[in-house]
C-alpha cells in the first residue's frame, strides 16, 4: 500500500515538473524572441530576460509550497478566487521589485535609470499578475482534474469490488445447490448401473473442473457454458434415459458472446426438476443462443407447464435460489443492459434472457 502511495506521489511530481518546466521554457523562448525580432542585438536585454523567466520560475515554486498547505477543497470558488488572487499579489510585486533591481544593475553609464512612476507601476504589476494568475489558474485546474480523475477511478473500483462480492456471494450460493442434486444423482444410479455411475463421476467432474476455474468474469464466452451444460445434462440423462430429450441451438456467432460463467445452469436444472412433475414423457429442453441486434438472446425451454410459486419457492422442496439468482447476477454484471423474461403457455415453459454489449 506504501509502495502504490509512493508510486502515484512520483507520478504527480514528475507530471509537475515537466509541466512547469516546459510553461516557464516557452515564457522565456518568447521573451527570446521579442529581443530577436529588434534590428540592433542587445546581449543585455536578453540576459534580462532569462534572469527574467528565472525569477518568474522560482517565484511560481513559492506559490506552489503555499498552495500545497492549503485545504483548497474544503474553500468555496469566491474564497479560492480571493486567496489566488492574494498570494499572486504579494509574489507580483516581489517580481516587480526585482525587475526594478535588474534594470538599474544592468543599465550602463550613460542610461538613465528607470522612471518609477504610479503608471509604470501599476503597468508592470498587471503585467506580472496577469502571468502569476494564469499560472495560478493552471494549477488548481490541473489539481481538480487530477482529483475528480481520483474520485472517479476510486468510484468505479469500488464499484466493481463490490459487484464481484456479489456475484462470487451468488455463486457460493448455487455451487452447493447444484452439487447437491448432482451426488442424488450418481447415488440413484450406483446400484441400478454402475457402468453409469462411473461415467456420470467423469462428466460431473468434468463440470466442476468448468465451475472452479472459471470464476464470475463477464467475459466467458457462451460456448464454454455450453459445454459445461453438455456435461450436466449428460449426467441427468443416464439418470433419466428415454425420459429426457435434450436439443441445442447455438448459433455460431453466439458462442463467442461474453456472458458470466455459470449463467445457464440454473435455468436447465429448474427445466429438468420441474418438467419432470408436469411434462409428458419424454421431457423435451431446447437450449437456443443467437446474436440478433449486437444481443445475445437465449431461450431455455422445457415441455410442461409453469408452477406457482409458493412461499417465495416454486415447489415444496425447492430452495428457491434458481431463477431468483440469474435475475440478481444478470442486473449485478449488466446493469440495464439485459432482459430476463418467464413465458407460460399450457405445454412449455420459456425462460428468455437478452445481454446488450455496451
Amino acid at each position: 500500500m506504501t509502495m502504490i502511495i509512493f508510486e502515484k506521489l512520483k507520478k504527480k511530481s514528475m507530471m509537475f515538473w515537466i509541466l512547469q518546466s516546459s510553461g516557464w521554457g516557452l515564457y522565456l523562448l518568447f521573451i527570446c524572441l521579442i529581443h530577436a525580432s529588434v534590428k540592433v542585438f542587445m546581449p543585455k536585454a536578453m540576459l534580462w530576460g532569462a534572469l527574467i523567466a528565472i525569477t518568474g520560475f522560482l517565484l511560481s515554486l513559492l506559490m506552489h509550497a503555499v498552495y500545497k498547505n492549503i485545504h483548497y477543497q474544503s474553500l468555496s470558488l469566491g474564497k479560492l478566487f480571493l486567496l489566488v488572487l492574494a498570494v499572486t499579489l504579494v509574489t507580483a510585486n516581489i517580481w516587480y521589485g526585482f525587475d526594478l533591481l535588474l534594470n538599474l544593475a544592468m543599465k550602463s553609464g550613460s542610461q538613465e535609470a528607470v522612471e518609477i512612476t504610479f503608471k509604470n507601476y501599476l503597468f508592470s504589476l498587471f503585467y506580472c499578475e496577469l502571468l502569476l494568475f494564469a499560472w495560478s489558474t493552471c494549477y488548481f485546474v490541473i489539481k481538480f482534474w487530477i482529483t475528480w480523475r481520483e474520485q472517479v477511478i476510486r468510484a468505479e473500483r469500488a464499484d466493481l469490488l463490490a459487484k464481484r462480492s456479489r456475484l462470487q456471494m451468488l455463486r457460493y450460493q448455487l455451487n452447493p445447490h447444484f452439487l447437491f442434486n448432482a451426488l442424488n444423482s450418481v447415488r440413484a444410479l450406483i446400484d441400478e448401473n454402475e457402468s453409469f455411475a462411473k461415467s456420470m463421476i467423469t462428466e460431473l467432474s468434468e463440470f466442476l473442473r468448468y465451475s472452479l476455474l472459471n470464476n464470475n468474469h463477464t467475459d466467458i464466452p457462451l460456448k464454454y457454458e455450453i459445454e459445461a451444460l453438455r456435461h450436466y445434462f449428460s449426467i441427468e440423462k443416464k439418470r433419466y434415459e428415454d425420459k429426457l430429450d435434450i436439443n441445442f441451438d447455438i448459433q455460431p456467432e453466439a458462442e463467442e458472446f461474453p456472458v458470466i460463467s455459470f449463467l445457464i445452469h440454473p435455468l436447465a436444472e429448474n427445466a429438468i426438476k420441474y418438467g419432470m412433475r408436469t411434462s409428458s414423457m419424454p421431457l423435451k429442453i431446447q437450449i437456443q443462443a443467437k446474436v440478433s441486434q449486437n444481443a445475445l438472446k437465449l431461450d431455455v425451454c422445457n415441455s410442461g407447464r409453469w408452477l406457482e410459486p409458493a412461499n417465495g419457492k416454486n415447489s415444496e422442496d425447492g430452495t428457491g435460489t434458481g431463477l431468483e439468482n440469474v435475475k440478481q447476477r444478470l442486473e449485478n454484471a449488466f446493469p440495464q443492459h439485459h432482459r430476463f423474461q418467464v413465458r407460460k403457455t399450457d405445454d412449455q415453459v420459456h425462460i428468455l434472457m437478452e445481454i446488450y454489449k455496451n
